[in-house]
């Protein structure tokens, strides 16, 4: 199955600039965040998690960064789907400069769908998991 990329452009500003003079580590992972949370929201899966009683809550993160970012830079964010097993999921992302398409940094992020009243994993439902994929064309 072909994965349902989202992206989000947005420009690195001040608040996110550390002691250093580029993009705080922690930002990173803020915007992984951020963009898994907006392409939920845009295939309406987060609504349809909510009506089976589940959620997602991340079990680690891992970043590789190649080179920095600064303010002003204007970053695009690709996200979709890796792979899913039967109560996880793999969030892939890449970090790209639009002025240039540099590959700044990519990262995984490995989140657990939870039953929400118990707060127990529980299955990833097709319908559910479907939701993030093209549909396969039909022969």
């Amino acid at each position: 199955m072909t994965p349902n990329r989202f992206t989000w452009t947005f420009t690195v500003g001040r608040e996110s600039i550390d002691v250093n003079g580029h993009v705080n580590n922690v930002e990173y992972v803020r915007w992984m965040q951020e963009i898994a949370i907006r392409h939920t929201q845009q295939l309406g899966a987060d609504v349809r998690a909510a009506a089976a009683g589940l959620t997602w809550v991340v079990r680690s993160h891992n970043i590789e960064y190649r080179i920095p970012s600064f303010e002003g830079d204007e970053i695009q964010l690709t996200t979709w789907v890796g792979s899913v097993e039967r109560v996880t999921s793999t969030r892939e992302y890449e970090f790209r400069r639009t002025k240039d398409d540099a590959l700044m940094a990519s990262g995984q992020t490995n989140w657990v769908c939870l039953n929400r009243e118990s707060g127990r994993p529980s299955a990833i439902p097709e319908r559910l998991m479907s939701m993030y994929f093209e549909p396969e064309p039909e022969s």
